[in-house]
């Protein structure tokens, strides 16, 4: 059982369903806006990869957050991960 009886959100569940589906943007977009493979953002939104710090560094930059922000991503990959 988890700590608060949810299970942990994989980052590209919150990606797809928080950012890229309410901006009608597909993975293969927003790879080619943060200058990365599309294989990358393709796997991360079908949750088959994790968010890298460089990737989040690279989302927080591109949806207009702080630097600091992109601790958020690593964070929630973390815990998904554990």
């Amino acid at each position: 059982m988890f700590k608060n009886g949810m299970r942990p959100v994989h980052p590209g569940e919150v990606l797809r369903e928080d950012y890229l589906k309410p901006l009608g943007m597909t993975a293969n977009a927003l790879a080619k806006a943060l200058h990365v493979p599309a294989s990358r953002v393709n796997d991360i939104v079908l949750e088959r990869r994790g968010i890298s710090p460089d990737t989040a560094l690279r989302l927080t930059r591109y949806f207009g957050g702080e630097e600091a922000d992109a601790v958020g991503w690593i964070n929630m990959q973390a815990t998904y991960d554990f």
